[in-house]
Protein backbone atom coordinates (compact mmCIF):
# COMPACT_ATOMS: atom_id res chain seq x y z
CA UNK A 1 0.00 0.00 0.00
CA UNK A 2 1.33 3.52 -0.73
CA UNK A 3 1.71 6.09 1.34
CA UNK A 4 -0.65 8.29 -0.14
CA UNK A 5 -3.49 5.39 0.27
CA UNK A 6 -2.28 4.80 4.02
CA UNK A 7 -2.96 8.39 4.88
CA UNK A 8 -6.04 8.28 3.36
CA UNK A 9 -7.40 5.06 5.25
CA UNK A 10 -6.17 6.73 8.30
CA UNK A 11 -8.09 10.15 7.59
CA UNK A 12 -10.68 7.51 6.91
CA UNK A 13 -10.57 6.00 10.14
CA UNK A 14 -10.70 9.08 12.71
CA UNK A 15 -13.92 10.25 10.39
CA UNK A 16 -15.11 7.37 11.33
CA UNK A 17 -14.24 7.41 14.89
CA UNK A 18 -15.40 11.19 15.58
CA UNK A 19 -18.39 10.73 13.71
CA UNK A 20 -18.65 7.68 16.21
CA UNK A 21 -18.29 9.84 19.02
CA UNK A 22 -20.33 12.08 18.25
CA UNK A 23 -23.07 9.87 17.80
CA UNK A 24 -23.30 8.06 21.02
CA UNK A 25 -21.89 10.72 22.80
CA UNK A 26 -22.40 14.47 24.19
CA UNK A 27 -19.76 16.43 22.01
CA UNK A 28 -17.85 19.54 23.62
CA UNK A 29 -20.24 22.34 22.48
CA UNK A 30 -23.31 20.95 23.32
CA UNK A 31 -25.07 17.89 22.05
CA UNK A 32 -24.15 17.81 18.14
CA UNK A 33 -26.11 14.41 16.94
CA UNK A 34 -25.88 12.77 19.89
CA UNK A 35 -28.55 9.63 19.92
CA UNK A 36 -31.09 12.08 22.03
CA UNK A 37 -31.80 12.94 18.73
CA UNK A 38 -33.50 9.20 17.71
CA UNK A 39 -36.54 9.08 18.81
CA UNK A 40 -39.24 10.21 20.46
CA UNK A 41 -38.43 10.56 23.89
CA UNK A 42 -38.90 11.84 27.25
CA UNK A 43 -36.53 13.98 28.77
CA UNK A 44 -35.20 14.48 32.34
CA UNK A 45 -34.23 17.88 34.17
CA UNK A 46 -32.87 18.30 37.49
CA UNK A 47 -33.25 20.34 40.43
CA UNK A 48 -31.42 19.70 43.24
CA UNK A 49 -30.33 21.35 46.25
CA UNK A 50 -31.52 24.90 47.75
CA UNK A 51 -32.15 27.33 44.22
CA UNK A 52 -29.16 29.95 44.07
CA UNK A 53 -29.24 29.83 40.71
CA UNK A 54 -31.66 28.94 38.01
CA UNK A 55 -28.77 29.02 34.81
CA UNK A 56 -28.55 25.05 35.14
CA UNK A 57 -32.22 23.81 35.31
CA UNK A 58 -33.05 26.57 32.50
CA UNK A 59 -30.41 25.62 30.35
CA UNK A 60 -31.57 21.89 30.78
CA UNK A 61 -35.17 22.92 29.87
CA UNK A 62 -34.15 25.49 26.76
CA UNK A 63 -32.20 22.21 25.32
CA UNK A 64 -35.06 19.48 25.66
CA UNK A 65 -37.53 22.22 23.93
CA UNK A 66 -35.27 22.39 20.91
CA UNK A 67 -35.01 18.88 20.15
CA UNK A 68 -38.16 18.20 18.07
CA UNK A 69 -37.79 14.65 19.10
CA UNK A 70 -38.38 15.59 22.91
CA UNK A 71 -42.05 14.94 23.72
CA UNK A 72 -42.10 15.41 27.06
CA UNK A 73 -40.08 16.94 30.05
CA UNK A 74 -40.19 15.35 33.67
CA UNK A 75 -38.50 18.29 36.06
CA UNK A 76 -37.05 16.17 39.00
CA UNK A 77 -37.30 18.19 42.05
CA UNK A 78 -35.38 17.80 45.39
CA UNK A 79 -35.17 21.52 47.41
CA UNK A 80 -36.18 22.88 50.14
CA UNK A 81 -36.41 25.80 47.64
CA UNK A 82 -34.63 28.90 47.37
CA UNK A 83 -34.50 32.54 45.86
CA UNK A 84 -37.51 34.22 44.57
CA UNK A 85 -35.96 35.22 41.16
CA UNK A 86 -34.21 31.98 40.62
CA UNK A 87 -37.28 29.90 40.99
CA UNK A 88 -39.64 32.67 38.82
CA UNK A 89 -37.43 32.05 35.96
CA UNK A 90 -37.74 28.08 36.01
CA UNK A 91 -41.02 28.27 36.59
CA UNK A 92 -41.43 31.03 32.94
CA UNK A 93 -38.98 28.39 31.19
CA UNK A 94 -41.33 25.79 32.06
CA UNK A 95 -44.25 28.00 31.09
CA UNK A 96 -42.13 28.54 27.35
CA UNK A 97 -41.70 24.67 26.82
CA UNK A 98 -45.47 24.36 27.42
CA UNK A 99 -45.74 26.85 24.97
CA UNK A 100 -44.13 25.10 21.89
CA UNK A 101 -46.27 22.02 22.94
CA UNK A 102 -44.21 20.25 25.31
CA UNK A 103 -45.78 18.02 28.03
CA UNK A 104 -44.00 19.00 31.61
CA UNK A 105 -44.58 16.76 34.27
CA UNK A 106 -43.18 17.51 38.47
CA UNK A 107 -41.41 15.09 40.32
CA UNK A 108 -41.41 15.78 43.63
CA UNK A 109 -38.17 13.94 45.44
CA UNK A 110 -37.52 13.89 49.32
CA UNK A 111 -38.59 17.24 49.51
CA UNK A 112 -39.68 19.77 47.11
CA UNK A 113 -41.11 23.00 49.53
CA UNK A 114 -41.41 26.48 49.33
CA UNK A 115 -39.65 27.66 45.69
CA UNK A 116 -39.43 23.91 44.22
CA UNK A 117 -43.46 24.36 44.97
CA UNK A 118 -43.39 27.87 43.11
CA UNK A 119 -41.89 25.97 40.46
CA UNK A 120 -44.14 22.69 40.09
CA UNK A 121 -46.86 24.94 39.69
CA UNK A 122 -45.92 26.11 36.07
CA UNK A 123 -46.65 22.30 34.96
CA UNK A 124 -48.61 19.82 33.11
CA UNK A 125 -48.73 17.04 36.15
CA UNK A 126 -47.72 16.88 39.60
CA UNK A 127 -46.39 13.82 40.89
CA UNK A 128 -45.65 13.41 44.55
CA UNK A 129 -44.54 10.41 47.29
CA UNK A 130 -47.00 10.27 50.33
CA UNK A 131 -44.13 11.16 52.26
CA UNK A 132 -42.39 14.18 50.04
CA UNK A 133 -42.19 17.30 52.30
CA UNK A 134 -43.69 19.99 50.15
CA UNK A 135 -46.12 23.43 50.65
CA UNK A 136 -44.43 26.13 52.97
CA UNK A 137 -45.64 29.12 50.88
CA UNK A 138 -43.95 31.94 51.98
CA UNK A 139 -41.53 34.30 52.13
CA UNK A 140 -38.79 35.02 54.26
CA UNK A 141 -35.98 38.02 54.83
CA UNK A 142 -33.22 37.27 57.18
CA UNK A 143 -29.91 38.78 57.71
CA UNK A 144 -28.06 38.68 61.56
CA UNK A 145 -27.10 41.68 63.58
CA UNK A 146 -23.87 42.09 65.54
CA UNK A 147 -24.73 45.40 67.67
CA UNK A 148 -24.52 43.98 70.94
CA UNK A 149 -21.14 41.68 70.40
CA UNK A 150 -19.72 44.06 68.46
CA UNK A 151 -20.36 46.97 71.68
CA UNK A 152 -18.79 44.56 73.63
CA UNK A 153 -15.63 44.37 71.87
CA UNK A 154 -15.13 47.64 71.03
CA UNK A 155 -16.03 46.99 67.09
CA UNK A 156 -17.85 49.97 65.38
CA UNK A 157 -18.76 50.01 61.27
CA UNK A 158 -18.78 53.88 60.02
CA UNK A 159 -21.32 53.58 56.97
CA UNK A 160 -21.36 56.29 54.41
CA UNK A 161 -24.90 56.03 52.65
CA UNK A 162 -26.67 58.35 49.84
CA UNK A 163 -30.00 57.39 50.94
CA UNK A 164 -31.98 56.34 54.42
CA UNK A 165 -32.14 53.24 53.04
CA UNK A 166 -29.13 52.07 51.64
CA UNK A 167 -27.65 50.62 54.24
CA UNK A 168 -30.36 48.38 54.93
CA UNK A 169 -29.34 45.04 56.67
CA UNK A 170 -26.57 46.46 58.02
CA UNK A 171 -25.46 43.93 61.01
CA UNK A 172 -23.56 46.39 62.93
CA UNK A 173 -27.08 48.09 64.65
CA UNK A 174 -31.09 47.17 64.62
CA UNK A 175 -33.17 47.67 61.55
CA UNK A 176 -35.35 50.94 62.21
CA UNK A 177 -39.29 51.00 61.92
CA UNK A 178 -39.25 52.81 58.65
CA UNK A 179 -36.72 49.96 57.40
CA UNK A 180 -38.99 47.48 58.55
CA UNK A 181 -41.88 48.42 57.19
CA UNK A 182 -40.52 48.37 53.46
CA UNK A 183 -38.90 45.23 53.49
CA UNK A 184 -42.05 44.40 55.15
CA UNK A 185 -43.79 45.54 51.55
CA UNK A 186 -41.64 43.69 49.36
CA UNK A 187 -42.22 40.26 51.91
CA UNK A 188 -45.82 41.22 51.50
CA UNK A 189 -45.72 41.57 47.65
CA UNK A 190 -43.61 38.65 47.08
CA UNK A 191 -45.79 36.52 48.81
CA UNK A 192 -48.97 37.81 47.25
CA UNK A 193 -47.17 36.79 43.73
CA UNK A 194 -46.60 33.34 45.16
CA UNK A 195 -50.13 32.85 46.15
CA UNK A 196 -51.30 34.21 42.55
CA UNK A 197 -48.69 31.57 41.15
CA UNK A 198 -50.52 28.69 43.44
CA UNK A 199 -53.68 29.52 42.79
CA UNK A 200 -54.00 29.62 38.95
CA UNK A 201 -51.21 26.80 38.08
CA UNK A 202 -53.12 24.54 40.47
CA UNK A 203 -56.38 25.65 40.13
CA UNK A 204 -57.43 26.26 43.47
CA UNK A 205 -59.97 29.11 45.02
CA UNK A 206 -57.42 32.23 46.27
CA UNK A 207 -59.41 31.80 49.62
CA UNK A 208 -58.29 28.51 49.96
CA UNK A 209 -54.64 29.03 49.16
CA UNK A 210 -54.63 31.72 51.63
CA UNK A 211 -56.04 29.17 54.42
CA UNK A 212 -53.03 27.11 54.22
CA UNK A 213 -50.42 29.45 52.40
CA UNK A 214 -48.80 29.92 56.04
CA UNK A 215 -45.75 28.19 55.61
CA UNK A 216 -46.57 25.19 57.10
CA UNK A 217 -45.56 22.09 55.52
CA UNK A 218 -47.61 18.87 54.30
CA UNK A 219 -46.70 15.60 53.55
CA UNK A 220 -47.21 14.47 49.36
CA UNK A 221 -50.19 12.67 50.90
CA UNK A 222 -51.84 16.00 52.53
CA UNK A 223 -50.76 18.22 49.31
CA UNK A 224 -52.89 15.48 47.34
CA UNK A 225 -56.30 16.48 49.73
CA UNK A 226 -55.03 20.44 49.19
CA UNK A 227 -55.10 19.93 45.26
CA UNK A 228 -50.59 20.98 45.32
CA UNK A 229 -50.04 17.26 43.64
CA UNK A 230 -51.79 15.25 40.82
CA UNK A 231 -50.37 11.92 41.67
CA UNK A 232 -49.03 10.09 44.60
CA UNK A 233 -46.17 7.98 42.55
CA UNK A 234 -42.05 8.10 42.28
CA UNK A 235 -39.65 9.61 39.31
CA UNK A 236 -40.80 6.43 37.47
CA UNK A 237 -43.95 6.82 37.45
CA UNK A 238 -43.60 10.83 36.41
CA UNK A 239 -42.02 9.37 33.26
CA UNK A 240 -44.68 6.62 32.41
CA UNK A 241 -47.18 9.68 33.12
CA UNK A 242 -45.30 12.03 30.59
CA UNK A 243 -44.89 9.45 28.03
CA UNK A 244 -48.59 8.46 28.11
CA UNK A 245 -49.25 12.25 28.01
CA UNK A 246 -46.95 12.84 25.16
CA UNK A 247 -48.38 9.63 22.75
CA UNK A 248 -45.50 7.65 23.52
CA UNK A 249 -46.65 4.70 26.05
CA UNK A 250 -45.39 3.95 29.32
CA UNK A 251 -41.46 3.37 30.10
CA UNK A 252 -40.69 5.21 27.42
CA UNK A 253 -37.05 5.60 25.94
CA UNK A 254 -35.28 8.68 28.10
CA UNK A 255 -32.49 11.30 27.78
CA UNK A 256 -30.47 13.49 30.42
CA UNK A 257 -27.69 16.36 30.25
CA UNK A 258 -24.73 15.59 32.59
CA UNK A 259 -23.64 18.52 34.37
CA UNK A 260 -19.86 18.59 34.06
CA UNK A 261 -17.53 20.45 36.31
CA UNK A 262 -13.71 20.84 36.11
CA UNK A 263 -11.89 21.52 39.07
CA UNK A 264 -9.15 24.08 38.72
CA UNK A 265 -7.06 27.07 40.43
CA UNK A 266 -10.62 28.75 40.90
CA UNK A 267 -11.91 25.98 43.06
CA UNK A 268 -8.38 25.39 45.32
CA UNK A 269 -8.58 29.15 45.49
CA UNK A 270 -12.11 29.32 46.57
CA UNK A 271 -11.46 26.79 49.33
CA UNK A 272 -8.72 28.60 50.70
CA UNK A 273 -10.10 31.69 50.82
CA UNK A 274 -13.80 31.14 51.85
CA UNK A 275 -15.41 31.90 48.56
CA UNK A 276 -18.37 30.76 46.68
CA UNK A 277 -17.96 29.78 43.44
CA UNK A 278 -20.43 28.83 41.31
CA UNK A 279 -20.08 27.25 38.04
CA UNK A 280 -22.99 29.77 36.62
CA UNK A 281 -22.93 32.34 38.91
CA UNK A 282 -18.99 33.46 39.12
CA UNK A 283 -17.49 34.16 42.51
CA UNK A 284 -19.44 35.67 45.43
CA UNK A 285 -18.06 36.08 48.96
CA UNK A 286 -20.30 34.78 51.95
CA UNK A 287 -23.77 35.86 51.94
CA UNK A 288 -24.80 37.90 55.31
CA UNK A 289 -28.45 38.84 53.98
CA UNK A 290 -30.53 36.49 52.34
CA UNK A 291 -33.08 38.51 50.62
CA UNK A 292 -36.58 37.27 49.88
CA UNK A 293 -36.33 33.61 49.53
CA UNK A 294 -39.14 30.98 49.00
Amino acid sequence: MQKRDRILVAIMVVAVLVFFAILVGDWPGGGGFALERFGNRVALAETEGQITSAAWTVRQIRHWTDQDNVKAIVVWLDSPGGGVAASQEIFEEIGKARDRGKKVVASMGSIAASGALYVACGVDTVVANPGTLTGSIGVIMQFPVFEGLMDKVGIRLETIRSGEFKDVGNPGRSITPREEEMLQAVIDDTYEQFVDVVAEGRGIDRDSVMAFATGAIFTGQQALELGLVDVLGDYQDAIDIAGEMAGIGSDPETVRQVRRRRVGLLDLMGSILGLRIDPDHGVGGPRLAYLCTF
